[in-house]
């Protein structure tokens, strides 16, 4: 369902107001290639990890919960809406989330590689505020599942 205002940004829309916003990654080319599989429908779920809500004082997302998304001017230019919210490690992240992800992973330990590069870079570590923060096995991740519900068209 496209938002018919090419030139509105959805963090400004109305029927829109108040919602939280979805960063996906960092600004720069990771997030714009994440905002792109979002706007295509390749990206269909996203991990965090359990200690980054903590940190930054958040509740976990919920089903049924909208998001929007933003790009790395800070454009609204999608909204999700939840559709499921688990909590598992690290260890027991499945391959079709992994393949949801949009990010081109055909394994699990693709996307483990591709996951630990991120969460281990100093991007990650400053926003943690540990310059030693690492995962593991054991870590906690929240799996989400999402599903477009509105987008610049």
């Amino acid at each position: 369902m496209p938002f018919h205002d090419a030139a509105t940004d959805l963090t400004n829309a109305p029927e829109f107001a108040g919602l939280p916003l979805g960063e996906f990654a960092f600004p720069g080319p990771l997030r714009e290639q994440l905002v792109a599989a979002i706007l295509d429908g390749s990206k269909t779920s996203t991990t965090c990890t359990l200690i980054e809500f903590e940190v930054e004082h958040e509740e976990l997302p919920r089903p049924g919960q909208r998001e929007v998304v933003i790009d790395s001017a800070g454009r609204g230019v999608a909204v999700i809406e939840m559709t499921e919210v688990r909590t598992v490690s690290l260890a027991d992240v499945d391959l079709q989330h992994a393949i949801d992800e949009g990010e081109g992973f055909t394994t699990v330990a693709q996307w483990r590689a591709g996951h630990e590069d991120f969460w281990h870079s100093a991007e990650m570590r400053h926003a943690m505020g540990d310059p030693h923060f690492t995962v593991d096995a054991s870590t906690l991740l929240v799996l989400q599942r999402f599903k477009v519900i509105a987008q610049v068209p």
